[in-house]
């Protein structure tokens, strides 16, 4: 059996009591370490299982996948994620593998960053489709995230923004060159998604958005740190030292909000007049 264990979004103490039977059960046990990441280290998963954990980067799960499920026809094999597992469709093609092989699969859920979101005060039924924004580099700034934003916005919803990460990644070079050297892990900040949001705004001039509109930025959801910062666009291009630490996500305020959210939301706004005055001028107008 290949069972897909969700881990929450924390710490080791988030995985679910029908996960860590699983765990503590199964043959082998592999942690997915390149779609999200937890807020502690694989040391101290291990000592929590009592047990030995298996990273699986990229390269393995997506290219070497027959390894993952070896003898699982036989075996209990544990492949685990942060969040709940299918958050990444990486983990749907390990499924299909498996079904390939004639392995039967068993998913254990848990939170995830679609559902912990709530916690900053927004109604979960008024979020519109979910978008990712990678790192722009001098020759590729991908705007395809613009498109579904805009989707969003015309019908009053609010979008949530999932942040890029890099781990494991190597260099051009290095790669044209076959030397397995990477790069050391980076994480996309609010603020760095805020500016180039804007950059893309600029560019494509449509109007889905602007320095005015409300977001709000998010770090570490569902940790003990968590923080939230709520602004404008312009406001969150310099709140990263305010929200500290990795992992970043961001929401971006559709227009058909409900007064409620404006009451919770405001406790978390860097500047509470502007906030007042943005909200009145352009939300709660759609229901």
């Amino acid at each position: 059996m290949l069972y897909l264990v969700g881990l929450g979004l924390s710490d080791e103490t988030d995985i679910t009591v029908k996960g860590l039977e699983v765990v503590k059960k199964a043959s082998r046990v592999y942690l997915e370490a390149y779609t999200s990441i937890l807020l502690v280290n694989q040391e101290v998963l291990e000592s929590y299982y009592g047990r030995p954990v298996v990273l699986a980067d990229r390269e393995m799960v997506e290219s070497n996948s027959d390894e993952i499920l070896r003898d699982a026809q036989t075996e209990d094999v544990a492949f685990l994620v942060v969040g709940d597992p299918f958050g990444a469709t990486t983990h749907t093609d390990l499924v299909l593998r498996a079904r390939e092989l004639e392995i039967p699969v068993r998913t254990v859920p848990n939170a995830s960053i679609m559902s912990g979101i709530g916690a900053a005060g927004l109604q979960l039924y008024n979020f519109g489709q979910t978008v990712s924004m990678v790192f722009f580099t001098d020759n590729w700034r991908p705007s395809s995230f613009y498109d579904r934003v805009k989707e969003n916005r015309d019908i009053g919803l609010h979008t949530l923004v999932l942040l890029d990460i890099k781990v494991k990644e190597q260099s051009m070079e290095n790669m044209a060159r076959g030397r397995k050297i990477y790069e050391p892990p980076r994480y996309m900040t609010v603020g760095q998604c805020a500016t180039q949001m804007l950059e893309v705004e600029e560019d494509r001039k449509e109007g889905a958005y602007g320095p005015d509109s409300l977001a709000i930025g998010a770090a570490r959801v569902g940790g003990k740190t968590e923080k939230f910062v709520a602004g404008t666009l312009k406001e969150l291009c310099e709140q990263d030292e305010v929200l500290g630490a990795p992992l970043h996500s961001m929401v971006l305020l559709g227009r058909r909000t409900h007064e409620l959210e404006h009451e919770y939301v405001r406790e978390f706004a860097v500047d509470k007049e502007t906030w007042d005055r943005m909200w009145k001028a352009e939300y709660g107008k759609q229901q």
